[in-house]
């Protein structure tokens, strides 16, 4: 019998072919009950030959269809709604003036798609760059586009409080963590720590005399998630869990691609947010993304919400697995 496309046994957690990976399962032991058959009692092998030629076709037909719908992204459940998060690496007032011009970036780049924006939650720093901060962004396939953004992201660049003109180096991490219908990740109640305070910002006298923002800690992991963008409680503590299961599931993603790296030419879609993803050069106006080697001129423009060509070339890329 030829299985040669996939594994079923490696798709049983798979939502999109689990039910048919059960079925196969089903006949494999029909399979082995029928060769059990033929070894006890010789005069049933006609007959469970014949079964067993009937059961390996229905399982070629179902590792066909599995392989149809693993191998194509067509198929595949893309989310449409995402987290997007910034947060200044080293390089001090510089890098969190940096982590700001990323989240611009993306939230310039969604509104030129007509994808909605959302803020979750802001750290602001003394010059008014960003510490950290979150934001919600739903629109068509909005993840399948931006996958490849996560990681550490390198500006070099003369900054504005720099007298001596000298080029200092800052890093600002992204993350966009996929906001999924359905998953794999159960948390348990007790392993959460909730904090609530009050929210700041704009929104009224509401959000400054009430408790309204959420803070949930994950015990197990050390994941900290934040949510004030909601007028009630309960309203920010379910955003939270969402981030919280988002960002849980991002890391068991993250575990199994490195598993899966080895075997794979592409390394576009293994990098977590540890992982130098590209540079950002201002005074030679140059963005070169390490992972494919490619480099691109005109900063301000994709600064301004202009990543369509560096998106492209990292989905050709993923796509070919030429690298």
């Amino acid at each position: 019998m030829s299985e040669a496309k996939i594994n079923p046994e490696e798709y049983a957690d798979d939502h999109r072919v689990s039910y048919l990976v059960v079925e196969w399962k089903r006949l494999t032991q029909v399979e082995r009950d029928a060769q059990e058959l033929i070894d006890v009692d010789p005069a049933m092998k006609e007959l469970a030959e014949k079964e067993l030629q009937e059961v390996e076709a229905q399982k070629n037909a179902l590792v066909e269809q599995m392989t149809t719908i693993v191998g194509n992204d067509n198929e595949r459940e893309w989310p449409n709604e995402i987290v997007l998060e910034v947060r200044a690496g080293v390089g001090g007032e510089e890098a969190s003036l940096f982590a700001e011009e990323l989240a611009q970036m993306y939230l310039k780049y969604a509104e030129s798609r007509g994808w909605s924006r959302k803020t979750l939650s802001e750290s602001p720093s003394e010059l008014g760059g960003y510490k950290d901060a979150q934001f919600e962004i739903k629109g068509e396939n909005c993840y399948r586009i931006l996958r490849f953004e996560t990681g550490v992201h390198r500006v070099q660049r003369v900054p504005a409080t720099e007298k001596q003109g000298r080029i200092h180096t800052s890093t600002a991490s992204v993350a966009i963590l996929p906001i999924y219908k359905r998953t794999k990740i159960e948390i348990n109640p007790a392993d959460l720590e909730v904090e609530t305070s009050r929210s700041g910002g704009a929104g009224g006298q509401n959000v400054n005399k009430v408790e309204t923002a959420v803070r949930i800690i994950h015990k197990p992991t050390g994941l900290d998630v934040r949510s004030q963008s909601e007028r009630s409680q309960a309203q920010n503590r379910e955003k939270a869990l969402k981030l919280l299961t988002s960002r849980l599931q991002q890391l068991k993603d993250e575990a199994e691609d490195r598993e899966r790296s080895a075997e794979r030419k592409s390394q576009v879609g293994t990098a977590d947010r540890s992982e130098k993803i590209r540079t950002y050069n201002f005074p030679q106006d140059r963005i070169t993304d390490h992972r494919i080697k490619e480099s691109w001129s005109n900063i301000p423009k994709i600064m301004a919400g202009g990543l369509q060509p560096i998106l492209e070339a990292l989905e050709k890329a993923d796509s070919s697995e030429t690298i």
